[in-house]
């Protein structure tokens, strides 16, 4: 018990406690994080390579059913007049850009929110003029995408002569334009909306596709599970070490340890004459030179 008494000292106990409370995290919240975000990719991508291969199907019986977003569906009604809506802070080609959203009445009087696609800004600074989109009866194609969700300190506001958001948010944007918007079922919490395709009536540049790849998440967490095992593994080679480095140190210093000589007189037992040296033996059979 002596030997490893070294393990109670306040050191090796705060370092036993980090190394454990990083190996829980690595075990309990880093490793699942990165590798629920690679699940998370994989069915995304799964989901768009199913749309690529499918055939649209009309978004009134996705309104009716069950929907997943990136599905491919076809919308047959006619625009709302004056619902455009711009969101900030978006890219095009790599400068600012705005997506430019309105809403669009189906035939069986249901109303969706459209996002017509990106247009790049003025000056990097401001939107362009925004062509309003075709009156009367259209069909369009696109795909079902999930909200984004409300910024909470970036309130809707009227700029440039333009209604602004910073996100794409199906309730969001039946406040702002006043209109109630149906939201699109995307086989998630979150509502859904409609990203028309390229080509489309009314349309701009689509944002590009997701690239279908899982991405770093499965290595990142598969990187956490190793470090949580060496934690642990890496304090036992430092205890192994400093027990070494003690056995060591005391073997040197029982080695060093001058050899205690008896001194005549001290114990009853006589004193043994000293070891004789080769000089002194050949002194005594040839004389000593002078």
């Amino acid at each position: 018990m002596r030997r490893i008494a070294f393990l109670f000292r306040p050191s090796w106990l705060i370092l036993a406690g980090v190394v454990a409370a990083f190996a829980y995290l690595c075990f309990t919240v880093l490793a699942p994080w990165q590798l629920g975000k690679n699940t998370s990719t994989e069915h995304r991508n799964q989901l768009i390579a199913d749309s690529v291969r499918a055939e649209p199907v009309p978004l009134s019986s996705v309104l009716d059913g069950e929907g997943s977003e990136w599905r491919r569906v076809t919308a047959t009604g006619a625009y709302v007049p004056e619902s455009t809506v711009l969101v900030r802070l978006r890219h095009l080609d790599g400068a600012p850009g705005y997506s430019v959203l309105a809403a669009f009445r189906l035939d069986d009087g249901r109303t969706v929110l459209v996002d017509r696609g990106l247009v790049a800004a003025v000056d990097g600074t401001r939107p362009p003029v925004i062509a309003a989109p075709p009156a009367g009866p259209q069909t369009l194609e696109g795909r079902i995408r999930a909200s984004e969700g409300v910024v909470p300190d970036k309130l809707p506001a009227t700029q440039d002569g333009y209604r602004q958001v910073y996100s794409v948010d199906t309730g969001q944007e039946s406040t702002v334009l006043n209109v109630p918007l149906t939201a699109i079922p995307t086989g998630t919490a979150a509502a859904g909306y409609l990203q028309l395709a390229e080509g489309q009536p009314g349309a701009f540049r689509p944002p590009p596709l997701p690239q279908l790849d899982a991405g770093p998440y499965l290595s990142y967490g598969l990187q956490w599970l190793a470090f949580g095992v060496m934690a642990p593994l890496g304090l036992g080679y430092f205890v192994y070490a400093e027990l070494r480095a003690r056995r060591r140190e005391r073997d040197e210093t029982h080695a060093a340890a001058p050899t205690a000589t008896p001194v005549p007189g001290d114990t009853d037992e006589p004193a043994k004459p000293a070891a004789r040296t080769t000089e002194d033996r050949l002194a005594d059979r040839y004389g000593r030179s002078r």
